[in-house]
């Protein structure tokens, strides 16, 4: 006679979040919930929250209570569903949704892309702000879950965007790509940085790609310096440190460049 042994019990998905910012106005359209994953497959030399590009915990001091603390909290759909619902009213009255950032979302996608189906199933609508770095059958999948995408371009040449970012951009450009074909309602913005794809000649090659991509619309992100004391609080040196923020009229001539192509593009004010 043979021993019938338990079932395994099976636990929850779990996914490593650092914030969940209720009340955003500048993550899409309307009242918005931003749900921001933790861990990201690029290292940005310019990325203004370093605190979300490990995978794992960490510690970060924390200047509010002047001790350490740890960044990031294993969450399941429903701990975070308990969170985007406190505000589901004010989603309907303003148009507004839930968005997931980060880090890169595409970092734990199979997490996020059944919590945007748990999103859904409440009538609520979701966007993300995205690379686009991941694989194309895992892109895909993910990318159908999404009413609308924010989706970063920051560099037309894969041997300078390793340079800046740790990784190379043919598989981000492939998405887009996808993207495109599919017709997915999104933006497409280059965060513009010194030393890296702030040259007029950057501003050309950016409009003939988006041109023969069928790209109709950027925005340019001008630099800034708003991540630069998480760096100090992290005690890791930020290589942009010393580089002066730009403002929109710094991104007048780029912006006319790419436009010329009939690209209708335009400057995100910080």
């Amino acid at each position: 006679m043979s021993l019938k042994t338990k079932p395994e019990k099976k636990t929850a998905p779990k996914a490593l979040i650092f914030n969940i910012q209720k009340f955003s106005l500048n993550d899409g359209p309307g009242i918005r919930t931003v749900v921001f994953f933790k861990g990201c497959p690029l290292r940005c030399k310019w990325c203004s929250n370093p605190e979300s590009q490990s995978g794992r915990q960490e510690e970060m001091f924390d200047e509010s209570t002047q001790k350490n603390i740890t960044v990031g909290e294993y969450k399941t759909i429903p701990e975070v569903m308990k969170v985007i619902l406190q505000d589901k009213d004010f989603y309907e009255e303003s148009g507004g949704g839930v968005t997931f950032s980060g880090g890169e979302v595409l970092f734990q996608a199979p997490f996020a892309i059944e919590l945007a189906k748990a999103i859904h199933a409440e009538g609520i609508s979701v966007a993300c702000e995205t690379t686009g770095f991941a694989r194309p059958k895992i892109f895909k999948a993910f990318m159908d879950q999404m009413d609308f995408m924010y989706y970063d371009c920051k560099q037309w040449d894969s041997q300078r965007h390793q340079l800046g970012t740790g990784g190379r951009n043919e598989l981000i450009l492939q998405n887009l790509a996808t993207a495109v074909a599919a017709k997915k309602d999104m933006l497409v913005r280059i965060p513009v940085i010194p030393g890296f794809n702030y040259t007029l000649e950057d501003a050309d090659h950016f409009g003939q790609l988006f041109t023969q991509m069928g790209i109709d619309k950027v925005e340019l992100l001008p630099f800034h310096q708003f991540g630069l004391k998480k760096y100090q609080n992290l005690h890791r040196e930020y290589a942009l440190k010393d580089v002066k923020q730009l403002t929109a009229d710094d991104l007048e001539d780029y912006k006319n460049i790419i436009a010329s192509y009939g690209v209708g593009t335009t400057v995100n004010g910080w």
